[in-house]
């Protein structure tokens, strides 16, 4: 595992894919439906979507993650697919939802404590959050 991305940047990543990426589609919804809220089932199940499946298709980024030039790979250093992402997305939800929380809190200190900054997701999924861009990364066998 090669540069692995801290808790700062990380955090700032999704703070930026939540203005760019939920905001506008929180706004646009509620312009149509009259609810403006993050737990409308359209904005929920777009926003799944868009977590689930762009760093398949974009070698580890989401937009977010792709301006702060961090992306997700597998430990090996490889992209990620549809397996690494369902774990990390719903698994590891289910796994902080369980916690009531604090499984979150806990990955938070993993991340901003740990050398290498994995969090409980990416033990789970296998993965880990770095700062090399694709071609800088040789997948590891």
């Amino acid at each position: 595992m090669t540069h692995p991305a801290g808790f700062w940047l990380r955090f700032g990543a999704n703070i930026l894919d939540w203005i760019i990426i939920n905001l506008p589609l929180i706004i646009i919804t509620g312009l149509i439906t009259g609810e403006f809220s993050e737990e409308n089932t359209f904005v929920s199940s777009i926003t799944f979507l868009y977590v689930l499946i762009t760093p398949i298709l974009w070698k580890g980024y989401v937009v977010g993650k792709r301006i702060a030039g961090i992306r997700i790979v597998k430990k090996d250093g490889s992209n990620v697919h549809i397996g690494n992402m369902l774990m990390r997305t719903i698994v590891s939800g289910i796994a902080y939802a369980l916690t009531l929380g604090i499984g979150l809190i806990v990955s938070a200190f993993m991340v901003g404590l740990r050398e290498d900054k994995r969090a409980i997701h990416d033990f789970i999924a296998g993965t880990y959050v770095t700062h090399a861009k694709p071609d800088e990364m040789e997948p590891l066998h």
